[in-house]
């Protein structure tokens, strides 16, 4: 089984909702493997997502392509005069599937960020035909961005297992409550992850490992 990791735009916390529900996974039983085609804005030899999610939920974690500038991954490889071959790097992501229950890979930015060519991130995941979880941020605007990350979604007949919240506020207001409600209405809520603020990656892994994992609505992290 693939889980493609996506999200309603860049910095809204996919790393952090696949270091859940890669340790979720784990905690049930299942082997379990992360990985990240495409990692952008991090230098040779620096820390990357997917030393995040190893460090943080226990499980193997690799990425394939690596830039150091932060842009969308199409545009990272152009400027560094390199060419992402989409179908070679299609191949390469399901080889890593093989032994595992369940592979989650995260995608960069949003789901139509661009990957390789014309080809987006919603393009690799039709192809892996992974189940598609959407990371989106709890406050006002987000109806709108996950609406159109949904219907991008259907057009391509990507299906979506559900919703992941991420950066609940310890005091919500308004505008978060009312959304939550509407967001369960788009789409099933797998977890509700509180936000993160200045935290050790130990810190991280004491929060994940202790609050995170309950079934359904889970707030993951109290705020700091």
């Amino acid at each position: 089984m693939i889980r493609f990791i996506t999200g309603t735009d860049t910095g809204v916390g996919k790393t952090v909702a696949a270091a859940v529900l890669a340790h979720r996974a784990r905690a049930d039983g299942k082997l379990v493997r992360y990985l990240k085609p495409a990692q952008t804005g991090v230098r040779p030899g620096g820390k990357g997502d997917a030393a995040f999610v190893a460090a943080v939920s226990g499980v193997e974690a690799s990425e394939i392509l690596r830039f150091d500038e932060a842009l969308a991954p199409a545009v990272a490889a152009e400027r560094s005069g390199q060419t992402i071959d989409f179908d070679g790097l299609t191949a390469d992501v399901l080889s890593h599937e093989t032994g595992y229950d369940e592979l989650l890979v995260e995608g960069a930015g949003g789901l139509l960020a661009p990957l390789a060519g014309n080809r987006t991130m919603a393009d690799l995941a039709t192809a892996l035909r992974a189940d598609a979880v959407v990371v989106t941020r709890p406050g006002l605007g987000t109806l709108n961005h996950t609406a159109l990350t949904l219907e991008a979604a259907e057009r391509r007949g990507l299906p979506v297992e559900g919703l992941v919240v991420c950066g609940w506020p310890s005091r919500p207001g308004l505008a978060e409550r009312t959304n939550l409600e509407r967001l369960a209405a788009m789409a099933p809520l797998v977890a509700v992850i509180r936000r993160l603020r200045g935290v050790s990656v130990d810190e991280h892994r004491h929060s994940v490992l202790t609050l995170a994992l309950e079934r359904g609505t889970a707030l993951a992290h109290p705020e700091r």
